[in-house]
Order: C-alpha cells, then sequence, then structure tokens
C-alpha cells in the first residue's frame, strides 16, 4: 500500500467534489468546475488562499427598539449587555455566513480545532465578547501551529470559564483544565495500565498540569491583549499561582519542570509543560487520528494505523506541528482519494455522514440560496433567518447544538465509537434533516413555523445549470452527478423520474418543460421540479459525502 503518494493529473469532477465537501463548506457548481481543472496540489493551494471575511463583527438587531448593534466593538464593559445567549449566537451566524461565502479551508480548520480544544458557547464559555475572541483565536491558527494554539487556548477567556480554570489557585486547585488538556486536547489517554495510570499520563501528572495551570484567570473587560495575536485574553495572577517545582510521573521522563513566583516565570511554565506534552510521540499520533477521522474516515484498521497515521504523525513531528503540511499531504493523497488500492469505490468516498453543518451549507450554497443580507436586511438575517430557523430550530432539531456540545468531549459523532458520524442521522434527528430542504423550497419553517425570508428558486437553477433540462432522464443525471459523489444507476435515475412525473409517462415532463418555455407560465414545472429536489436531496445519496 502507497502511504501518503500525491495523486497525479487534474482532479476531474469526482475527486472534485470529494475535496470541496470534505475540505469547504461551500459546494456549487462554479466551484467544483474550477477545481476539476487542477491539479490536487493546486487545489490545495487554492483553498488556502487568505481571502478576507465579508462579516468582521456581528451584529445584534435587538432590542428592537434601541438596538446593541455592534455591541462588540462598544465602550461599555462586555457584561453590560443583556441577551448574551443571542449574542453568542449572532457571533456563529457571522461565522457561518462567512464559511459560506469563502470557498477556504480556513473554516473546516476552524471547526477541526473547535472540535480539538472545545468550548461550549452556552454551557460555561462566559460573555459572548469572550467567545467571541475564542472563534478568533480558533480562526487565526487554522492556518497555524498546533502546538502554539495549545499555549494560547490556556489564556482564552471563554476556555479559563468553560473548565474552571478561573478558579484554579495554589490553595485550592482546580484539576478540570489540566485533566481535559490531557485527556481530550493534547495527549490522550491510551489504553489504561492500572490505578491512575493511562499509559500517556497519570494522575499525578493531572495534579501538576493543575499546578502549573493555577492562578491564570479570566480578564472580563477584554484589556489585556495578547501581543502575538492581537486577541483579548486572561491574566497571570501570580499570588493564586503553585510556585513549589512540579514534579511529572516516568510517563513524562519524571520530567520537572521548575516553580517560579512571577508573572513572567508563569508563562515560563506554561511553555515549558506544553513542550513537555508535545515532545511525546503519542501527542503527535492523537492528533493525526483527529484529523484522519475528521477529514477522511471515522474508523480505520491496524494497517492504515501503521501506515497512514503514522506517516500523518511524522509530517506533524518533522514540522513542529504545523498544521497546513499535514493537511496538504493528505489531502492530495491517493489514500484520501481512495485511489491506493485495486477498488477506488469501497473506503473513503461516500463514508461520511454529514453534519448537519455540513448538509444546510451544501444545500445552500449549492441552490444559491438567496437569504437576508445581514448588512442591510440585520434582524431577518440575524433574528428571523438564522436565530430562529438555523440555530434555534434546524440545529437543535437536527443533533446540534451549535458550536455547544453537551460535553468537553465534543459531539458524540465525532468521539463516541462505534457509531461515530451515523449519530448524525438517526431516528430523533431525520425529520428535521428532511424538512430542511422542505422549509428552504416553500419558504417557512416547517419543522417548527415562521416566516425564514427565503426560498429556493429550483427553475433559475436548472435553466442556469443543466444543459438538458427538457429531458427527464437527462436532467436527473446531471443532478445526481452535481449533487451525490458517487453516480448513480439507471434503476435509481428512474425512480427519480417517477418523483418528477407524478405518475405520468416521462414524456410528459418534456411537454411540461416546453410549454413552460414559450409561454412563461411556471407553476406546473416549479411543483415538479421542487418535489424532484426534495425527493434528490433526501434520498441516502445526499446524505453522504
Amino acid at each position: 500500500m502507497s502511504l501518503l503518494n500525491s495523486i497525479n493529473g487534474t482532479l476531474g469532477l469526482r475527486r472534485a467534489k470529494h475535496l470541496l465537501r470534505r475540505a469547504t463548506f461551500t459546494y456549487s457548481k462554479g466551484q467544483i468546475d474550477l477545481l476539476s481543472n487542477k491539479t490536487a496540489s493546486e487545489a490545495l493551494d487554492y483553498l488556502l488562499l487568505s481571502i478576507p471575511n465579508k462579516i468582521n463583527e456581528p451584529y445584534d438587531p435587538q432590542p428592537t427598539s434601541n438596538p446593541d448593534g455592534y455591541w462588540l466593538s462598544s465602550d461599555k464593559h462586555p457584561n453590560e449587555f443583556e441577551g448574551q445567549g443571542r449574542k453568542r449566537a449572532h457571533i456563529t451566524a457571522a461565522w457561518w455566513y462567512n464559511a459560506i461565502n469563502q470557498t477556504s479551508l480556513k473554516h473546516k480548520l476552524t471547526f477541526f480545532l473547535h472540535t480539538s480544544f472545545t468550548v461550549g458557547k452556552d454551557s460555561g464559555a462566559g460573555l459572548s465578547s469572550h467567545f467571541y475572541d475564542h472563534l478568533r483565536l480558533l480562526e487565526q491558527y487554522a492556518y497555524g501551529n498546533i502546538k502554539a494554539l495549545a499555549k494560547k487556548i490556556t489564556l482564552d477567556n471563554s476556555m479559563l470559564d468553560y473548565l474552571d480554570n478561573t478558579n484554579n489557585n495554589a490553595n485550592n486547585p482546580n484539576e478540570n483544565y489540566g485533566r481535559e488538556y490531557l485527556e481530550l486536547f493534547t495527549i490522550l489517554k491510551g489504553p489504561q495500565k492500572g490505578e491512575g495510570d493511562y499509559t500517556n499520563y497519570t494522575e499525578i501528572d493531572v495534579q501538576m498540569a493543575a499546578k502549573v495551570f493555577s492562578g491564570f484567570r479570566t480578564q472580563n473587560d477584554r484589556k489585556a491583549i495578547d501581543e502575538e495575536t492581537t486577541i483579548p485574553k486572561g491574566y497571570a495572577r501570580k499570588n493564586s499561582h503553585d510556585k513549589n517545582d512540579k514534579n511529572f510521573s516516568a510517563a513524562f521522563g519524571n520530567h520537572v519542570i521548575s516553580g517560579r513566583d512571577t508573572a513572567e516565570g508563569m508563562y515560563e511554565e506554561l511553555d515549558d509543560f506544553v513542550e513537555m506534552v508535545f515532545a511525546q510521540e503519542a501527542t503527535a499520533i492523537s492528533y493525526a487520528r483527529k484529523l484522519y477521522r475528521f477529514f477522511v474516515k471515522s474508523e480505520w484498521d491496524e494497517e492504515i494505523e501503521a501506515t497512514i497515521i503514522f506517516s500523518l504523525s511524522q509530517i506533524l513531528i518533522d514540522n513542529n506541528f504545523e498544521i497546513i503540511p499535514a493537511i496538504k499531504a493528505l489531502l492530495c493523497s491517493a489514500h484520501f482519494y481512495d485511489e491506493d488500492d485495486s477498488d477506488n469505490s469501497n473506503e473513503i468516498i461516500g463514508s461520511i455522514v454529514k453534519s448537519p453543518l455540513q448538509l444546510l451549507s451544501e444545500i445552500i450554497t449549492m441552490f444559491e440560496v438567496s437569504f437576508p443580507n445581514p448588512e442591510t436586511e440585520a434582524y431577518r438575517f440575524y433574528s428571523n433567518f438564522f436565530l430562529s430557523f438555523i440555530h434555534n430550530s434546524y440545529f437543535g432539531s437536527a443533533g446540534l447544538e451549535f458550536f455547544n456540545p453537551d460535553s468537553v468531549a465534543g459531539y458524540p459523532a465525532i468521539y463516541q465509537e462505534p457509531d461515530f458520524d451515523r449519530h448524525w442521522f438517526s431516528s430523533t434527528t431525520i425529520i428535521a434533516r428532511y424538512k430542511l430542504i422542505e422549509s428552504l423550497i416553500f419558504g417557512k419553517n416547517t419543522i417548527i413555523s415562521g416566516n425564514i425570508y427565503t426560498s429556493i428558486d429550483i427553475i433559475s437553477f436548472v435553466e442556469k445549470h443543466i444543459e438538458q433540462p427538457s429531458d427527464a432522464y437527462e436532467l436527473i443525471k446531471e443532478l445526481s452527478e452535481l449533487l451525490y459523489p458517487e453516480n448513480i444507476d439507471d434503476s435509481r435515475i428512474n425512480y427519480f423520474i417517477d418523483q418528477l412525473v407524478d405518475g405520468f409517462d416521462s414524456y410528459y415532463w418534456n411537454k411540461e418543460w416546453v410549454a413552460y418555455t414559450n409561454t412563461g407560465e411556471k407553476e406546473t414545472v416549479k411543483t415538479r421540479l421542487n418535489d424532484l429536489i426534495i425527493a434528490m436531496t433526501n434520498a441516502p445519496e445526499f446524505q453522504l459525502m
């Protein structure tokens, strides 16, 4: 088996669709066509371009009588604003708007870092301004260094609140952050060897980590600014810090971090600790596994572990945990495109169940849905379209609490075996997934209720992107080539023809389309196309990527 050898030639349709889905939250015919004519390396370079965000700061259109507006840049203290939960949702609205308006790896990697250094925005992440700074930090390191982020995240105000480290001091240690830092964020446990011994670290190491982290506190007014990132951070309170030496276990070579008694010394201890953790091979392997599970497949065998995962971990080590060399190697590889063995249709492409976020983003971008503009129709975008419909109704019902996983372990679809991404598709989430396209077609929230101020113009989409719209067979064939990871056979095409013609002979569609082009009367064509798109997007083929 080849390891991470790059594929040759231009991507073509199948590979371009695969890369676009796995690497971005935008999925359109124009971008598919563009990437199809690039090599894997050229495509990655394109996706890694630095593109300015459409929205730099979210807007709160409430209270309606006197909106808080751009509250994040206000001179008022952050805790003077009401509606903090609503404001955190508006922050994610702006993030999502940027993600679907830029064909860029930045947003996928930001979400990957969110799953690696988990903070629940509504589960103890603090003020909305702190959560905004948290997302900015993840985004700044999306193309950066995982180890550097692993240092900065400790002073992140949301993280300090979320895992209680702001309450961790020498006289009353709090081990929450130290434990999760080792168990979930970096090196991971490994098989348990004995009482309090998890192979990669021990309970003693958790206690020592808590001592290293002691004294770092939240800075509510955002006046402490990190010199390197220019993002607000917490602060070091030396009088609350454990100034004794920290003696780690044999898992870390009995490493000793000398205690310091100054604020500057606290940062030096943090630096020593992170360097110690990232010097362990198990840390690189843990990130290699996370990257593989996020971008390639949720499960793998021992051969993949010994070859692909190991190779990826070595790339991380060789590049001092810069993320981009590893991403390039993985997303340009024959393995990623399922071309490293004799059967290129049985393992990778179409193997992941789309998250509610991916499903929504694909539908919005593929069908070029025109929804309220956040800069000119702020209330309709932030309050009606995103908060009421997407955030509170669709995401909640589809099993995704947006940027708010139910535990510090993250979303079950990311970590919980044996089902992993199959958690996204269940008896409790299927209704919302199916009603998403219905809501967008009919312009109203069919999951609960309410006006969403948008609808899909499917006739316009077909006229713009389908070469033979009057031929039922060719129409469905072309649509399926855009929508699905793999081509469908004639039996499936005929199934969808039945959805289109609704019991009539197939030539019925040609007659109705010609009548529409001649007269402009579109009601019948619109109804039939709407039913077809509902059937095709709710089909199993579209639920996978």
